[in-house]
């Protein structure tokens, strides 16, 4: 391992070097990241996801940054112009950008002004006109008119093209203009003349509308190190869409200014031919380039914010509540096309479906009534499940109504069901049965266990991001499965009830071995310890060691099966046992006996991260980190944005926190927002330092906009 590798990797994270080292070492061993974080705390200090997860980022960036250094010493190597210091500049480059800046005279250039102005043998011009030391610049000129040259103006104007090249390749000039832009640069947008055109034939609605949502950014300017990233995503959307013109920076006047002390040695006729060539230089080359450089870096902050953002959500709502193993009737709501209801039974097998049509136009209320208590009747039905989509109030008002006992009823977020529905993998789930169904069922298991079923939907499709689509998809992708694994692994999964999807996100496992196992419990009916997890197919030692101890097996011959403590560490909890004189069933959960440990004993063996995680995990064995749901009720007299009044205060749930606030369900069509001035008398910078996706709040209504579907709410009452 290089090792500038981990010393780099430790200043910049702030991190020991040698738990750096050691989490490195792990990393290139293919330890996992969940795997890393839960049993090797001893090995890495007890480092957590993120960090680690930091750690294997940077350290792909930096072997990325030497296979560039080898690639450029190599290029200009074969170019013959690979000096000792220069090859030590290289190699001594830390940034990507300084790495690209010293290789940008040596790059393979396409044909510009300044190449043909060389092969008219103009370079000796520019390199006199440099030296700043004439007065008669068109005599000078005059020695180079031929027949590829025309005219002193045209031998003037190739020679200022190579200077022009030469200013944009001085690394000092370019890492000065470079902290203009950074500190200076402002956006500034305009609305396009086909923008204007469209608005004012105003013939295609949905166009003009859309073309709306960035009414604020017609003509718009704000200093580019101050946008906040919703509005640099907006902006360079709304640029995508052909609806703005987007600039970004400084004045040019300053930059020129910068730029002449470093290039200007007299005053004379040359050295305006050369402050015409850096005016040259700054608007053809340096500009560009840099606004482009600048564009990339704001749109990678920006990507970093909202996908940041979107993983919080996420993980909010992967961790939601669940009611458990439930005999679950669920409801998928719908006025016209009816309510489609389908039983569940506790390990959310599908048992029945029926279609009732209890509201407008058929109006079968009592039809309807019969069929959902018969059907609680038959299926022994504990709990209700019902969409908060189309009809969702008014049905959980007709299930209130029957006053059914000891059987709760909940608003469930169907968010991504239809899209679960209509997916291959409900079509392999559910084969016989349509799309409505497979809905239903999507429903009622979401609220058994929110995290095994939303594993199963393109986490771009739940709806708790923002500019979701105009983010870096791959680095979007990455932090979702991230979020999605550490989550499944955080939680521990039934080996005997838990699906291919849910599987494929435990730590070391993945989409073949996930297949494997489901394989292996049909064939066996069930599995019953985790030893024989080492018969699977493909499951070898790594695999094993990786995904066991996220892995749980109900198994009375031994309990630990069913607990995060890892196999590895199983001789030393029965040692603790055997010294205590007890068996295992009777130490797990007994803080009497587990206090009486002495942890002194122990240590030589496993360190002390370790340890007290043993010791955690036997006081409460196989814990689920996510708490019970809970019964949630809107206002009953909220209907519809019409019976909204400011003034109101309200129960609501959040379900989106974005970074200017968050969208509350009011248990109407429209959310209301919460924006960042209106939650705390004190200044935040982040809504969620307040606020959480699936959190259920009181809040105030301070504004209401029925013509544009749009409800002001606080928290400040």
């Amino acid at each position: 391992m290089n090792n500038k590798f981990f010393i780099q990797i430790s200043k910049t994270l702030g991190l020991k070097s040698h738990n750096v080292e050691n989490t490195i070492k792990l990393i290139e061993e293919d330890a996992t990241v969940p795997f890393i974080a839960r049993y090797r705390k001893d090995n890495t200090g007890g480092l957590d996801e993120t960090q680690i997860l930091n750690i294997k980022t940077l350290l792909h960036e930096l072997k990325e940054l030497e296979k560039r250094k080898e690639f450029i010493i190599k290029t200009i190597s074969e170019q013959g112009k690979l000096s000792k210091e220069l090859e030590r500049k290289i190699i001594e480059c830390s940034k990507l950008i300084e790495l690209e800046d010293i290789y940008l005279p040596f790059k393979l250039k396409r044909k510009t002004k300044a190449a043909k102005a060389r092969e008219q043998g103009l370079e000796s011009l520019a390199k006199m006109l440099m030296a700043q030391n004439s007065n008669d610049v068109f005599s000078m000129a005059s020695k180079f008119v031929n027949t590829e040259v025309s005219s002193e103006e045209q031998a003037l104007q190739g020679a200022r093209y190579i200077i022009a090249e030469w200013i944009n390749e001085r690394i000092n000039a370019r890492n000065k203009i470079r902290k203009l832009f950074q500190r200076e640069a402002i956006i500034v947008s305009k609305i396009t003349k086909k923008t204007k055109d469209l608005l004012k034939e105003n013939k295609d609605q949905n166009k003009v509308k859309e073309i709306n949502k960035y009414k604020d950014y017609f003509d718009f300017n704000e200093s580019a190190n101050r946008a906040k990233s919703h509005r640099i995503l907006a902006l360079f959307r709304a640029e995508k869409e052909s609806f703005l013109k987007v600039k970004i920076e400084p004045l040019e006047e300053k930059a020129i200014d910068i730029l002449k002390p470093i290039f200007i040695r007299d005053t004379n006729e040359a050295s305006e031919q050369v402050i015409l060539a850096i005016k040259e230089s700054y608007k053809k080359l340096l500009k560009p380039s840099l606004e482009t450089e600048l564009r990339k870096q704001l749109k990678e902050k920006a990507d970093k914010v909202a996908i940041d953002v979107f993983a919080d959500n996420l993980r909010e709502l992967l961790l939601a509540s669940p009611v458990g193993a439930k005999k679950i009737l669920a409801i998928d709501p719908g006025f016209r096309s009816g309510c489609k209801v389908v039983c569940l039974n506790e390990k959310g097998d599908f048992l029945k479906y029926e279609t009732i049509f209890p509201h407008s136009p058929q109006l079968q209320k009592t039809q309807a009534e019969e069929i959902i208590k018969d059907l609680i009747k038959k299926y022994k039905i504990e709990v209700i499940a019902i969409g908060n989509g189309t009809a969702g109030r008014e049905t959980e008002q007709l299930v209130k109504n029957l006053k059914i006992e000891n059987v709760k009823i909940y608003l469930v977020n169907e968010d991504g069901a239809s899209i679960y529905s209509a997916s291959k993998v409900a079509r392999e789930e559910f084969p016989k049965q349509d799309i409505t169904v497979r809905g239903s069922i999507s429903i009622g298991r979401r609220l058994m266990d929110p995290l095994a079923e939303l594993v199963k939907i393109d986490a771009k499709s739940i709806g708790v991001g923002q500019y979701q689509y105009d983010v870096d998809q791959k680095a979007l992708k990455n932090k979702l499965d991230f979020v999605v694994e550490s989550c499944v692994n955080s939680v521990g999964i039934n080996i005997n009830t838990a699906s291919k999807y849910i599987l494929t996100y435990v730590s070391g496992l993945g989409e073949t071995l996930a297949q494997n196992i489901i394989n292996f419990r049909k064939e066996n009916k069930r599995i019953n310890s985790r030893k024989e997890l080492k018969k699977v197919a493909r499951m070898g030692a790594k695999s094993y060691e990786q995904s066991i101890g996220f892995l749980r097996v109900k198994n009375k011959a031994n309990p630990l099966d069913d607990s995060a403590v890892h196999p590895e560490n199983y001789s030393l909890v029965k040692e603790i046992a055997k010294d205590l004189k007890c068996s295992l069933p009777e130490l797990i959960g007994n803080k009497e006996l587990i206090h009486k440990i002495d942890k002194s004993k122990y240590l030589q063996k496993v360190g002390s991260h370790t340890f007290n995680d043993i010791i955690a995990e036997l006081t409460k064995p196989s814990r689920d980190p996510r708490s019970e749901a809970e019964v949630f009720e809107f206002d009953l007299n909220i209907k519809t944005i019409n019976d909204i009044v400011t003034e109101m205060i309200l129960p609501g749930i959040v379900t989106n926190v974005t970074n200017f606030g968050a969208f509350i369900d009011l248990g109407i069509k429209q959310n209301g927002l919460v924006h960042i001035s209106n939650m705390s008398d004190t200044f935040i910078s982040d809504p969620s330092e307040v606020l959480k996706v699936n959190q259920k709040i009181m809040v105030k209504v301070i504004e209401v906009d029925i013509q544009r579907a749009r409800i002001g709410l606080s928290l400040i009452f």
